[in-house]
């Protein structure tokens, strides 16, 4: 179960926290490991702060982009510090510990993600994730290292596979509902949707590019809740295909 669920670092600028972090993972039962674009990787810097977790830096998976580091996944969670211009769904550690554990039972792919040390995830990174993770950190002294980030997550994962261990109809009930896990659309696949409607939008002038006004952060908000199956996208994608063909005069040339 804990196999389906990856620890995503973004732009990490310190090799010790990437060493930091896959000791975190390795005290939790955690392996996979992806970087994004780090500044220095690998390093021996790295390897002294990993304090044995070799292994899970050796199997580090280095991508050039947030989208190649998430794909396959159909849940996303990331860590937010501060309040963001579009309100999103907001969980807290343990909330995001049940969640993760709940879906990699069901054999889908998770990815927690981690921004800069100094700045974090930038919002177009958050509109990614399903869900925003905030770590309740005492309000007069809230910067948390990023290694001891990822501890607290991986903890309460750990924690939520412990219990799902004793009692594995309690993790099941957590997520009743929501469709087999086979069905769900991965991130890769949404972000191929969320181009499309996009350019559709445009094309029927609904989306002014000049002025957007937030509305594909809405529409992202609005679909990333709504656990779309690939059925139901295959349904999306021909909507949109068949208004581009009305706007390009396609549809009108195959009556006649």
């Amino acid at each position: 179960m804990l196999q389906n669920i990856r620890v995503v670092l973004v732009n990490t600028s310190h090799p010790g926290n990437i060493g930091g972090a896959a000791r975190a993972m390795k005290n939790m039962g955690l392996s996979r490991l992806v970087l994004v674009q780090p500044k220095v990787f690998p390093s021996d810097e790295a390897a002294a702060r990993a304090s044995g977790a070799d292994d899970v830096l050796a199997s580090t998976q280095v991508v050039d982009s947030l989208e190649e580091a998430l794909t396959g996944c159909t849940l996303v969670m990331g860590t937010s510090a501060r309040e963001r211009s579009i309100p999103w769904p907001l969980i807290d550690p343990r909330e995001c510990g049940a969640k993760a554990v709940a879906h990699a039972a069901g054999g889908e792919e998770i990815a927690l993600v981690f921004g800069r040390e100094h700045a974090g995830l930038t919002n177009d990174e958050l509109q990614r994730c399903h869900f925003h993770v905030h770590i309740a950190s005492n309000p007069d002294f809230s910067s948390l290292n990023l290694a001891a980030a990822v501890q607290v997550l991986s903890y309460e994962v750990r924690m939520a596979w412990l219990a799902a261990q004793q009692a594995p109809s309690a993790v099941e009930a957590l997520e009743v509902g929501s469709p087999p896990s086979d069905d769900l659309a991965t991130m890769d696949e949404m972000e191929r949707f969320y181009e499309h409607l996009e350019k559709t939008l445009v094309d029927i002038g609904f989306l002014d590019p000049a002025k957007p006004k937030h509305l594909m952060p809405r529409l992202r908000r609005l679909y990333g809740r709504s656990s779309v199956n690939r059925s139901e996208m295959s349904i999306l994608r021909g909507i949109l295909t068949e208004t581009q063909k009305v706007v390009r005069g396609d549809a009108h040339k195959r009556k006649d």
